[in-house]
């Protein structure tokens, strides 16, 4: 059983302590019907997710009351390489070396000059002065499944031997509340995801900055958990009302608990009613209204488009995420796996199912890989919005230096030690590579760049403050990024 499941003995109560994008369980009733707000939303809006919840949009409005940034229209695109990509084999390769450390990959010559990555990325070498590769990351603290550090800049967001891990907000939930859409009608936070212990959720931020799951508000092939293709699809209906349920009979149900309020407000010494009266209105509009259904509408774009990006299911989440920045998304995560455990990059070695080891294991990612990012940059930039949206691709860490472990001979191990990534977009200065390895690429050589380093990055971008904190269960406020700085190189 995935992580994200549930016993089917679990109760209603237990549930609804899920995200809170889960499920409304709109036909049950909870207290006086209709006479709570909470039991019109669920009536309202059974079935179509937390994308319409009034207490979203009434964070974002006090957020915008107490300071926030004001959206910019600026927006990230994270493709999680769930698993931890082999840096020598993808962005730092050693073709001097010995086959045992250099692996089995020859390598392309980029148009940096003298700057060479692996034969199985020709066409991001091709337009490699639109990228920034860093190939010295710090990911000595880094661990996968579930994969914490890098999204929320905490060294210590470890799981496995820190309860409190889990409540480690993300950067994206940062920025969901700090900066927040860019549409009002649009999910500041969305994530296509295979496995939660793939994502970093809000934490202590408040469930109203978690994720939005975009899996099922769109039609999207359905792979099995070694990338083969079933030929069926998703039903992608998070979006269509409940049968018998109206936009008519919607605006009805919202009548009539505001007549209920009114007979309240001679009690509404503060004005709470009315405003929340006028989330519930905007709640209603939000799902009632087109921008949302037709971002996450595939069909709706240019069939040219659809046929560049292929039918591969990362790539339809490549060009469904490019339509959320567009339509007013923030941050969109995308879990590059097919496997809901470690991750597809997790190629320990052929003999090691499900992922398989470099030659049989990676090899088959790279090209698909290759053509993912490559045509969602150019598509970005061939409409404008490339210096709005930063594309990152990483991992949680690299892999061992040396091939043959764990009795295999062509697959590598976890290596926590240094591990690489790559840069595209948000008008930030490109056509580099930061930092290097040792000549094994086991170790960092020079310019180390931490996961502070990229979260102070990530605020500076967004115009969120470096020393911008969150509050925990105790009521003691702490700092998201702890010593990090800005990647220079960038800006």
């Amino acid at each position: 059983m995935s992580s994200n499941s549930r016993p089917a003995h679990c109760s209603i109560a237990a549930q609804h302590a899920g995200h809170s994008f889960g499920n409304f369980f709109g036909r049950t009733r909870e207290g006086v019907f209709l006479d709570t707000r909470r039991s019109m939303l669920k009536a309202g809006m059974a079935g179509i997710g937390g994308l319409s919840l009034p207490r979203l949009i009434q964070a974002r409005t006090e957020g915008a009351v107490s300071g926030k940034s004001v959206p910019s229209g600026k927006s990230v695109i994270l493709l999680w390489m769930a698993g931890g990509p082999s840096h020598i084999d993808t962005w730092d390769s050693k073709p001097d070396r010995p086959w045992i450390n250099r692996g089995p990959f020859g390598v392309t010559q980029t148009k940096l000059p003298g700057v060479v990555i692996s034969e199985h990325l020709p066409k991001q070498a091709a337009m490699l002065d639109k990228f920034t590769i860093i190939r010295s990351v710090d990911s000595r603290h880094s661990n996968h499944e579930p994969n914490m550090v890098f999204q929320t800049a905490n060294l210590t967001a470890e799981p496995r031997v820190n309860p409190e891990a889990v409540k480690y907000p993300s950067l994206a939930s940062v920025v969901a509340k700090h900066h927040g859409a860019n549409d009002p009608t649009m999910p500041p936070y969305a994530a296509f995801m295979k496995s939660r212990s793939h994502l970093a959720f809000a934490g202590y931020l408040g469930k109203q900055y978690d994720p939005f799951i975009c899996d099922k508000a769109t039609t999207l092939p359905v792979y099995t958990d070694v990338g083969v293709d079933t030929g069926h699809v998703t039903g992608g209906d998070l979006f269509q009302m409940p049968k018998g349920l109206s936009e008519s009979r919607l605006h009805e149900r919202l009548s009539l608990l505001q007549q209920f309020d009114q007979m309240k407000a001679g009690l509404d010494q503060d004005g709470s009613l009315a405003a929340l009266n006028s989330y519930q209105q905007q709640a209603v509009d939000l799902l009632l209204g087109e921008r949302a259904r037709k971002a996450f509408d595939v069909k709706q774009e240019d069939p040219a488009v659809r046929e560049r990006y292929g039918k591969h299911l990362w790539c339809q989440q490549a060009l469904i995420a490019r339509r959320l920045v567009e339509a007013g998304t923030t941050f969109v995560t995308l879990d590059l796996s097919y496997h809901g455990a470690s991750g597809t990059w997790d190629t320990h070695g052929d003999n090691i199912p499900p992922y398989g080891g470099i030659s049989k294991g990676l090899g088959p990612l790279l090209p698909l890989f290759d053509h993912l990012i490559t045509t969602l940059v150019s598509d970005l930039e061939e409409r404008g919005l490339l210096d709005k949206v930063i594309v990152i691709a990483m991992g949680e860490f690299g892999r061992s230096p040396n091939m043959g472990t764990q009795d295999s001979t062509d697959g590598r191990n976890h290596w926590q030690e240094v591990m690489s990534m790559c840069i595209a977009g948000g008008g930030l200065r490109h056509g580099q590579v930061i930092g290097a390895t040792e000549a094994d690429g086991g170790s960092i050589k020079e310019r180390p760049v931490t996961p502070a380093d990229l979260a102070s990055t990530i605020f500076r971008y967004f115009g969120v403050p470096q020393d911008v904190q969150y509050t925990d269960h105790q009521g003691r406020p702490r700092f998201v990024v702890d010593g990090g700085s800005p990647i220079a190189e960038l800006f």
